[in-house]
C-alpha cells in the first residue's frame, strides 16, 4: 500500500480524496492541544471570545510532549486518548478544524461532525512517541503557556506517519476492521 505525501495546513482537495485506512505521512504546520486547552478553548466560544489560534483549516494532534532534553527540539511527543476530546470536538469542527489525530475510535457525534464539516481524523501510533518526536523539526507554545505540557504548540512536522480512520464518506477503519 502507497503512502499518501500531504502538506499541512490541509487543503479539502486532500481531504475529499482521502479514505478510512490510507497510509499518510503529513508534513508543514499542526497545533497540539488536549483536554484541558479544549475545554478553555470551548468555554472562550461559548462566552463570545475568539480563540488564541485560528483554527481554520488547520490540524490539531492531541498531544502533550514531554520536556526536551538539552539539544532535542521537544520530548516524547505520542498521541492522547482522542475520545476525551469528544465532547469540545463538535464546537471546534463548526470553527472549521479540518483535521484531528490522536489514538482510539471517536463517538458518534464527532464521526458525523467529521462528515458534515468534510473533515479527517488520523490515528497515530500508540507507545511510538520517541520516533515521532524525530519527525518534529520545531516546537513553540503559541497559547495558554501555564497549562505546561498541555499547551496549545504549534509544531513543524516532516512525513509524520498517520493512518486515516474516519474520512468525509464516513468512513471508518475501526469498524471497518471488526467486521473483517
Amino acid at each position: 500500500m502507497s503512502v499518501k505525501q500531504l502538506a499541512m495546513p490541509l487543503i479539502q482537495e486532500q481531504i475529499n480524496e482521502l479514505r478510512a485506512g490510507d497510509r499518510v505521512e503529513l508534513t508543514g504546520w499542526m497545533y497540539t492541544a488536549r483536554d484541558a486547552a479544549h475545554e478553555r478553548m470551548v468555554e472562550m466560544v461559548q462566552a463570545g471570545g475568539t480563540l488564541p489560534v485560528d483554527i481554520a483549516g488547520q490540524t490539531i494532534y492531541y498531544v502533550g510532549p514531554t520536556p526536551a532534553k538539552p539539544g532535542q527540539i521537544i520530548g516524547s511527543a505520542g498521541p492522547t486518548t482522542s475520545s476525551r476530546m469528544d465532547p469540545y470536538t463538535p464546537v471546534l469542527l463548526s470553527l472549521g478544524l479540518k483535521g484531528m489525530i490522536g489514538k482510539g475510535s471517536r463517538s458518534q457525534s464527532v464521526k458525523e461532525g467529521i462528515v458534515q464539516s468534510r473533515a479527517v481524523y488520523f490515528a497515530a501510533i500508540g507507545g511510538a512517541g520517541a520516533l515521532l518526536a524525530k519527525t518534529i523539526r520545531s516546537a513553540e507554545v503559541v497559547a495558554f503557556h501555564d497549562l505546561g505540557p498541555e499547551a496549545i504548540y504549534r509544531l513543524e512536522v516532516e512525513r509524520f506517519p498517520v493512518i486515516v480512520i474516519n474520512d468525509i464518506c464516513g468512513g471508518d477503519l475501526y469498524q471497518q476492521s471488526q467486521s473483517l
